[in-house]
């Protein structure tokens, strides 16, 4: 039997065709149908058999009963567990709770449709997310450019002359913020059709070896490189004259804003000659059509913000907005800015600011990095109990062992996992969702972020056990016992309004979503009339055509205009002009990396996965290695202002002289996993030496890349 579905353990969306036996999956192949995947397949997409089949994978709600795991019912936990976040507030405040959401909600239609109402019955400002530690730049620059958070226009990418792809590796991650299965493919057809790819990055990424051209730079600098960039656009009079100059405002204070970057003055801190910054600038400028794109690497440094800021601005300028091969708004089946607006999720910025540190929140949530002071710091509005959801912070936020430390400083912690993670195994709770084969799937999110406008619906391949429960479950369930026990609704859902939404169900409301979008039944005259059950008759997806020129409907600001260099940016200029003239001494720079077999942190209980060589070691070049007596294969400790970790080194001059490289997500067995294979993988957290005092100040965003390290030798 074939079971056609859409692989969500990325963003790439890729479509799926699962033979199975009605029992168990057999194999897996990329469906050709796709209209988005085109039949593209990576090795990740058998975690979700290997998920689905591992024995350690919780099947049923348990509660730690002194040191040991207890099942419990569903019932019993949501009670006790709203009895338990009543009292804690009633004694310490509403901001004692705190809630963490990880990145694999962005993948759960239904936990994102959920998410507000179990917020809002909670009623704590200590909320956080992943955000702050990958796209926040993106979403700030969106919400400051477009008038919205999730506005985001998309790389026209199957259409474009030229790509220059800085601080980000789609051949591994299939894009980001760019949903774009088989990339490789992709960037491919760019050069046979005499167009140009060149990628800016401190590491030869899978990508660069793709690409015409590859160029080091040094971590952190991005923001400066793109100022020279636009500096040289502004000097030669290489500014595009096209349409989007009737509604964009703010030109000459950019233009004033990056003749203080000139090329010969970046130069020396970023790496990359004066020359080569000209010619970049004038090939991206006389392209028929070319995209600037930036991704984690730029997002995740210590001036991200204002590096998202700048990525939009030179596809702006140069008249690649808005247009084929530019960057482009998508027209999603399910409008996501539309449905983040109806759930109050728009975006802003700096309402309220963290209690310890006094960082800023976005849309609601302050910076992760700030977690464990908030918990260990006393004082009134200390969190006294965490809720984590789908994440795994201790080993994807920075200074992971402080916050492993804090967690068990909690009165009560509850973890929506399938495992005992590095995270949840502090809990008192775990509340596990079925597998992804046993749960319907649509791309919320990413479907908007697409390349192409398509739409497609998952139904689940396999029932799910008898009485579990989805994220969405669980999150109503305990928000409806909350209320049950709260003396007051002020400003809380009401229980009337849960018991609607879950017996609605999530399927119902995507229906009613796909229903109300631009292809929707509720849209009089359109040919499509999409609706779930439309969705559920095609198997393979539907494909609704390539990105469309929309900026005129999908720009949420209030004049309709773009301001191409807001003020909020300006205050932030001075301290990037200071850091070209820092000395960081004798330090390297720490970056991260990405592997085509792993995807954050919870792929590494795959045997398949991850066999064969080690996953986790640190890239060095051989010219810092022979300053350091260090040989290829050594052990060697690699310390921070925070900690140290051991790990194998691997020399290579695929990464840049003075920086060095560890992958994301790695150190299980250290922290307390309950995982048989990814305990016995080795490896060590990245997060042990990132600082969580190291930030962009702008954004609130954690400076991941570029972080100062020492390396030495411990054994050869």
């Amino acid at each position: 039997m074939k079971h056609y579905r859409t692989c969500n353990i990325c963003e790439a969306l890729c479509g799926l065709v699962i033979e199975h036996d009605g029992e168990k999956v057999l194999k897996i192949r990329g469906n050709e149908h796709d209209p988005l995947s085109r039949g593209h397949i990576c090795p990740k997409a058998y975690g979700l058999k290997d998920i689905h089949e591992d024995p350690d994978r919780l099947r049923r709600p348990v509660r730690r009963v002194d040191g040991e795991w207890v099942e419990t019912t569903w019932e019993e936990a949501w009670d006790a567990i709203a009895e338990r976040v009543v009292s804690i507030q009633e004694r310490h405040g509403p901001n004692s709770i705190g809630i963490y959401s990880g990145n694999p909600t962005a993948h759960s239609y239904s936990a994102i449709l959920a998410a507000m109402p179990f917020y809002l019955s909670i009623g704590t400002h200590n909320r956080f997310s992943a955000t702050s530690c990958d796209q926040l730049p993106h979403m700030f620059a969106a919400l400051e450019l477009f008038g919205g958070q999730v506005v985001f226009p998309v790389p026209d990418i199957d259409r474009t002359d030229m790509m220059v792809i800085i601080g980000g590796n789609p051949a591994v991650s299939n894009g980001s913020i760019m949903t774009a299965p088989g990339v490789n493919e992709r960037l491919q057809k760019i050069r046979k059709r005499g167009g140009r790819v060149v990628v800016i990055d401190p590491r030869r990424t899978e990508t660069a070896r793709l690409a015409d051209e590859h160029l080091f730079i040094t971590p952190g600098t991005d923001a400066a490189l793109l100022l020279a960039i636009i500096d040289v656009l502004f000097c030669e009079d290489l500014i595009d004259e096209g349409p989007w100059r009737d509604y964009v405002d703010g030109l000459p204070m950019l233009a004033a804003t990056a003749r203080r970057f000139p090329a010969a003055r970046v130069a020396e801190a970023t790496g990359i000659d004066a020359e080569t910054i000209h010619r970049l600038a004038r090939e991206i400028a006389t392209a028929d059509s070319a995209i600037v794109y930036g991704r984690l690497g730029t997002s995740t440094q210590e001036f991200g913000g204002l590096a998202a800021w700048l990525l939009y601005a030179i596809n702006i300028i140069t008249g690649n907005f808005d247009r084929p091969g530019g960057i482009m708004f998508g027209r999603p089946a399910v409008d996501l800015a539309a449905v983040a607006g109806l759930l109050g999720q728009k975006g802003h910025f700096g309402r309220r600011h963290s209690r310890v540190n006094g960082r800023p929140e976005f849309n609601d949530e302050f910076p992760a990095s700030e977690i464990a002071t908030e918990i260990d710091t006393p004082g009134e509005g200390r969190i006294r109990m965490m809720f984590t959801i789908a994440g795994n912070p201790v080993l994807s936020t920075p200074d992971g062992k402080r916050l492993a430390a804090a967690l068990d400083g909690l009165e009560s912690m509850v973890s929506f996992d399938m495992y005992v993670t590095a995270t949840s195994s502090h809990a008192e709770w775990i509340l596990p969702p079925p597998s992804p084969l046993e749960r319907d799937h649509y791309g919320l999110v990413f479907h908007a972020l697409g390349v192409r406008n398509t739409a497609k619906y998952s139904q689940p391949l396999f029932a799910a056990e008898p009485d579990s429960k989805e994220d969405w479950q669980n999150l109503l369930g305990i928000a409806a016992a909350i209320n049950r026990r709260r003396r007051t609704l002020k400003g809380r859902v009401s229980a009337a309004a849960l018991d609607r939404l879950s017996s609605l169900g999530a399927a119902r409301l995507l229906d009613l979503a796909l229903r109300c979008g631009p292809y929707g039944s509720f849209r009089r005259g359109h040919e499509n009339d999409l609706s779930l059950s439309t969705l559920i008759s095609a198997p393979h997806g539907i494909d609704f055509g390539p990105l469309e020129s929309r900026a005129a409907d999908a720009i949420q600001t209030k004049d309709g205009r773009i301001d191409v260099a807001p003020d909020v940016y300006q205050g932030d200029i001075p301290r990037l002009e200071k850091s070209l003239a820092r000395d960081t001494g004798p330090h390297l720079k720490l970056i991260g990396r990405r592997t085509l077999r792993s995807n954050n942190t919870w792929l590494h209980n795959s045997r398949r996965l991850t066999k064969g060589k080690p996953g986790c070691t640190l890239l060095m070049n051989p010219k810092d290695a022979r300053s350091r007596s260090i040989k290829n294969n050594d052990l060697v400790r690699v310390s921070s202002r925070t900690g140290s970790v051991d790990v194998t080194v691997t020399l290579t001059r695929d990464i840049m002289p003075g920086v060095v490289s560890m992958p994301h997500g790695w150190g299980h067995a250290d922290k307390g996993a309950k995982l048989a294979v990814a305990n016995t993988t080795g490896g060590a957290s990245i997060n042990d030496l990132t600082d969580a005092s190291f930030h962009d100040s702008l954004t609130g965003t954690s400076a991941l890349s570029g972080v100062p390290v020492n390396v030495h030798t411990v054994r050869a």
